[in-house]
């Protein structure tokens, strides 16, 4: 019976400087070859998904902003964007509070420089969009976006996302940083419409992910694998838990669930 598997990005496929192991890349094009599907399955809009080696590996669709846009064999099957007056009230609203916001898109991210000129991951997000990144105010009411993400250091953190709360979810990563996204999507449910779309059981399906919005993700597959260096709450409640990214957890997972051809 062929699998459906749906791989995270970030400390799972590859390291923060980009880097893939070369035993993750024979592991995904070796389950294809075996007949199975690979899907990613990222917090990232379609827009912070771009660099070659990643897409080079081969995939047959992409999940992408916590389960706002699907693709499949290069083609777009699903896109949930949020209406714009949403939008310009979300971001004055964080911005009330101190929020520094990155607005995500399907082709584009938005955010002001001075916000995240000192801040590691901004820098990343800066260099990586290149003439894809957006200012915010520059384009004010013309964002194309399905999710958002926001530096929030501030005393009054969760007076604004109560404040938020009648329209979206939170992905709390610690106390500095959310992800935030419109209610009634996850990474879980892009798999969820995934596998109806192509009729495979959700019992076949197996998901690998690290960190805490991989959460309903690994709760939902079949089997869950947590990367081994992955966080410790989403180690405990995993199926499997292999090891870590950088000692090709990928492949060795791959090869023990049967994804792969044992030598």
């Amino acid at each position: 019976m062929r699998k459906a598997v749906f791989f995270d990005i970030d400390r799972t496929i590859w390291n923060w400087k980009n880097e893939i192991p070369p035993s993750t890349v024979e592991a995904i094009r070796g389950l294809r070859k075996n007949g199975n599907l690979a899907f990613m399955c990222t917090g990232r809009t379609r827009g912070f998904i771009r660099h070659p080696a990643l897409l080079g590996i081969g995939f047959d669709g992409i999940v992408s902003g916590c389960g706002t846009m699907i693709e499949y064999n290069g083609e777009t099957v699903f896109y949930h964007e949020l209406e714009k007056d949403l939008v310009e009230w979300t971001v004055r609203t964080v911005r009330k509070y101190g929020f520094k916001p990155i607005l995500e898109g399907r082709k584009h991210l938005y955010l002001e420089l001075e916000d995240f000129e000192n801040d590691m991951y901004g820098r990343k997000v800066i260099k990586d969009m290149g003439d894809d990144l957006r200012s915010i105010d520059c384009e004010w009411g013309k964002w194309e976006v399905s999710k958002l993400s926001c530096a929030t250091d501030t005393p009054d953190r969760e007076k604004c996302l109560s404040e938020l709360s009648e329209y979206y979810d939170f992905l709390v990563h610690d106390p500095t940083v959310a992800e935030i996204v419109p209610k009634g999507f996850d990474k879980a449910t892009g798999m969820k419409d995934v596998c109806e779309m192509l009729g495979i059981d959700m019992a076949d399906t197996i998901a690998f992910g690290d960190s805490e919005n991989d959460r309903e993700m690994l709760l939902t597959a079949g089997i869950g694998v947590a990367m081994g260096d992955g966080a410790p709450q989403i180690r405990a409640i995993a199926d499997y838990v292999t090891k870590p990214m950088e000692e090709g957890g990928i492949y060795h997972a791959c090869r023990e669930l049967g994804l792969l051809t044992k030598h």
